[in-house]
């Protein structure tokens, strides 16, 4: 059966108002950059111990959630499952605009944004910093042609090659984005191999999350009914996803227990830490993981249109969290500059960093998210990002599978 795509029609009174609180949003973040720019990072919470503050947080998050939203195309491209063709296209979109959300915020949040093109022309490629800008813009380019030959008729016999590198190159720049904080030696809370695979995992379960709420507040939005089926396989894959990550987030937690010098660090995170250790057991670990797990275990989750939108919410809060902890508490726990030997200086050696966010941080971090959202309102406006129906019977799916209990 033919799919039919189109655009979004006119737009209703409640479209222009989330674009418009989205453009004000983003506006909002641009004044607090500027702020920033003219008064220097002194005026946010960030320091000489805590370099990397909570637009990272959003930043990073933003990155990796591209490259898991871009999951949606690739089973249907790569893996064959021509269930999630008609879906492809806003899979790829999605995958575009969190990626450009993410990078809005990591370029104003260096301090020099206007030296940005010199970071783009001079590299050093010893520095996992230069090689990631090749990975974002090659992202970039594989994604649009990805998109190129789904939406282009001629193109169509080209799909699955495009998707396939699309595919590469996303597994590639997830491994980039881990490997920024495994690669850095000098400090414990990172100085792992496993972060590169942890963020693969994590990618999949908050890229799938953020692409149903779009999904839904778009079907929401334009009258186009989802079907059962549909969203009970969308349901079983998160919980897959979900799963995916919590085991690797416990094999890299029990993998440092491995190092003595690892042990502090462990201890720190996952009991004394204050809010790191708050933020860790109730972020990702039970809201953003336990709780969705249950939750979506329901034999009729497909008919749960609230539940499902609830535990991708519950997910995407959860990455933040896991995020925060990641980055934030990374910094947090204080550097070992001599192993093995006492140190005491007035340096802040051997304590635990403080760091708290100002309001500047929060309104950049929310321009970055307002970026992508304008960035996909305006594309599912002009141009057909999603099919003309999206129930059981046109997409060709089973509609059986929603009854089936989720393994």
């Amino acid at each position: 059966m033919k799919i039919e795509m189109q655009p979004l029609q006119d737009g209703t009174t409640g479209y222009y108002w989330l674009l418009g609180a989205l453009v004000l949003i983003a506006c909002v973040g641009l004044s607090a950059v500027l702020f920033i720019e003219h008064n220097g990072h002194i005026v946010t919470g960030m320091n000489n111990q805590i370099v990397w503050g909570l637009p990272h947080v959003f930043a990073v998050f933003l990155v990796v959630a591209a490259s898991g939203a871009l999951n949606v195309a690739s089973m249907a491209s790569v893996f064959g499952k021509s269930d999630y063709k008609p879906l492809a296209p806003l899979s790829g979109l999605l995958a575009i605009a969190l990626l450009l959300g993410g990078l809005t915020v990591l370029m104003l949040d260096l301090g020099r944004p206007d030296r940005l093109i010199v970071a783009m022309t001079y590299y050093n490629f010893k520095s996992i910093f230069a090689l990631n800008i090749f990975l974002y813009s090659g992202f970039m380019g594989f994604v649009i042609l990805y998109l190129w030959t789904m939406l282009e008729r001629r193109m169509n016999r080209f799909t699955p090659l495009a998707g396939l590198f699309a595919f590469i190159w996303r597994m590639a720049l997830t491994t980039g984005t881990g490997s920024i904080f495994g690669f850095l030696v000098a400090r414990q809370a990172y100085d792992s191999a496993l972060l590169a695979p942890l963020f693969i995992a994590l990618s999949f379960s908050y890229g799938l999350a953020v692409f149903l709420i779009v999904l839904m507040l778009a079907s929401k939005g334009s009258n186009r009914p989802l079907g059962d089926a549909l969203m009970a396989k969308f349901a079983r894959l998160q919980v897959i996803f979900i799963s995916a990550g919590l085991y690797f987030v416990a094999v890299y937690y029990l993998t440092n227990l491995y190092f003595t010098r690892h042990h502090a660090f462990d201890r720190f995170i996952l009991v004394d830490g204050g809010i790191y250790t708050l933020l860790f057991w109730l972020g990702p670990v039970l809201l953003g993981g336990v709780v969705p797990l249950a939750l979506l275990l329901h034999p009729k989750i497909g008919q749960m249109r609230r539940r499902i939108g609830m535990c991708a919410a519950l997910v995407v809060g959860g990455g933040f969290a896991q995020m925060y902890v990641t980055i934030i508490g990374g910094q947090a726990f204080p550097l070992v500059i001599f192993p093995g030997r006492q140190v005491s200086s007035s340096f802040s050696d051997g304590v635990i960093n403080s760091y708290s966010p100002t309001l500047l941080e929060w309104l950049l971090g929310f321009g970055g998210i307002a970026v992508a959202g304008i960035i996909v309102m305006i594309a599912l406006r002009i141009m057909g990002f999603l099919p003309v129906r999206m129930d059981d019977d046109s997409l060709q799916i089973n509609a059986d599978a929603h009854a089936a209990t989720p393994a």
